[in-house]
């Protein structure tokens, strides 16, 4: 469950909203500052190497680096999620600077409360954290730390951050030896620095939600998903999920299986939906490895324990394997946490894609903040639809469309849609592609039944 923030004078606020917005700056071709709004259901659409991924790769470089079992440094460049073996892969062409380069990340959690981190590589290209900066909006207060700050400055800085809690704070610490440390991929304040391990963390208010928490249980789907295996490894299963998610898919079966857990019928019902299988089952092959087992057919009934018509995921349509993490997520994700899909159709027929939406928006609707980076103008059509016809509120929606100029540079075209999921001035190169090749094969035909 999402945790309540205190508020600065003891009392509770409204629980945290989970990741709203994205801002980055000098990653591949967000040169400049990029910023995304980050709903229950945030599409991400626009040509090849337009820029999708690039707004979401810096927090999966922050998301591997929390995750790693030992501090890696500032950032982990080739993990699980993103796989960089040198910064210069991911340092903006058009903007290169002699004196070293700088990576912008800055994440807003709820309404009020930005964490912005600022990273540089300078002539040996490792990463390191220039700055962090935090900004209460509602409070109109910042809590600005780099490293090796002076003990007067940070005292200075946490005291007007925290003007109601003074007392409390000169009472309880020794100010004098505040410190600034550096916490994997963010700065965190300690008094003492001499051990970090053994030094007290101060946690000022804004810390009781932090953004590494929210990356941390980030869920990351990415386009290229695993081949389908006969068998599957049993791990420990989250939440939290660090590395891929669809590496913890057949322990979440295997588990909803054993307890009876009603997630399994669930997801039975949407496999059923995509008109792909009405039967899943996990068989247990030794202690430490399980198949996954399907129904031949996409309707019918279900059995308890009869595995006549059940064949492995292997010895079917490679769609299904595919889709299987995207619907675990869905089931397994928590209201406000953010699911990253890329290419949620992947390998789906267009009647599956056409009711995947379907499924997306009661996820959505459930408050889960889903980012779907697609292609499928269909996917993007029935989510209209579904507006139009009052099953999906227009507000849990957000459209960004990523282009690039001459210049290399992306931009980000946003937008939200009415009541009737209707847009303003979309880019016209999404749907009408598909016109236009129904157009020319009309004229095709037309043509060739006039000579």
């Amino acid at each position: 469950m999402a945790e309540q923030k205190p508020s600065r004078n003891g009392g509770q606020t409204a629980q945290n909203k989970g990741i709203t917005e994205v801002t980055v700056q000098g990653f591949k071709s967000l040169a400049c500052e990029s910023r995304i709004e980050i709903r229950p259901l945030t599409i991400l659409a626009g040509a090849n190497s337009s820029g999708k991924s690039s707004i979401m790769q810096p927090l999966l470089l922050m998301k591997q680096t929390l995750g790693a079992s030992t501090d890696p440094g500032p950032l982990l460049l080739n993990g699980p999620n993103a796989k960089f073996t040198s910064t210069d892969q991911f340092v903006p062409w058009m903007n290169q600077k002699p004196g070293g380069q700088e990576l912008s990340v800055e994440v807003k959690i709820d309404s009020d409360t930005r964490y912005k981190t600022v990273f540089v590589f300078g002539k040996s290209r490792t990463p390191r954290i220039r700055d962090m900066t935090i900004v209460d909006e509602s409070e109109q207060l910042t809590l600005h730390l780099v490293p090796d700050q002076s003990s007067e400055s940070l005292r200075d800085s946490l005291l007007a951050f925290n003007p109601e809690r003074k007392e409390q704070l000169a009472r309880l610490f020794d100010l004098s030896q505040l410190s600034v440390f550096r916490d994997r991929c963010f700065l965190n304040i300690a008094l003492g620095a001499a051990d970090i391990g053994r030094s007290l963390v101060i946690r000022s208010p804004m810390y009781d939600v932090p953004v590494s928490r929210e990356l941390n249980r980030m869920i990351h789907i990415p386009g290229l998903r695993g081949a389908r295996e006969r068998f599957f490894a049993t791990i420990a299963s989250g939440p939290p999920f660090p590395g891929l998610f669809e590496e913890y898919v057949p322990t979440a079966i295997v588990d909803w299986q054993t307890d009876g857990d009603e997630r399994l019928s669930q997801l039975e019902d949407m496999l059923s939906a995509l008109r792909m299988t009405s039967e899943l089952r996990a068989l247990r092959v030794n202690d430490t490895q399980v198949d996954l087992l399907v129904g031949r057919l996409s309707e019918g009934a279900r059995t308890e324990s009869d595995l006549a018509d059940l064949v492995s995921i292997a010895d079917v349509g490679f769609g299904v394997s595919q889709v299987l993490p995207v619907l675990v997520a869905f089931l397994v994700a928590e209201k406000d946490q953010l699911v990253y899909v890329e290419q949620p159709e992947l390998h789906l027929h267009p009647r599956a894609q056409y009711a995947l939406a379907r499924i997306i928006a009661d996820t959505a609707r459930r408050g889960v903040r889903l980012v779907m980076e697609t292609h499928s103008a269909l996917l993007l059509l029935q989510v209209r639809t579904l507006m139009a016809i009052g099953d999906l509120d227009p507000d849990l929606v957000k459209l960004h469309w990523f282009f690039r100029k001459e210049d290399g540079i992306t931009s980000i075209q946003s937008t939200d849609l009415d009541e009737d999921g209707a847009f303003g001035d979309w880019p016209e190169d999404f749907g009408s592609v598909e016109l236009m090749a129904e157009g020319a094969y009309l004229d095709a035909v037309e043509g060739r039944s006039r000579s």
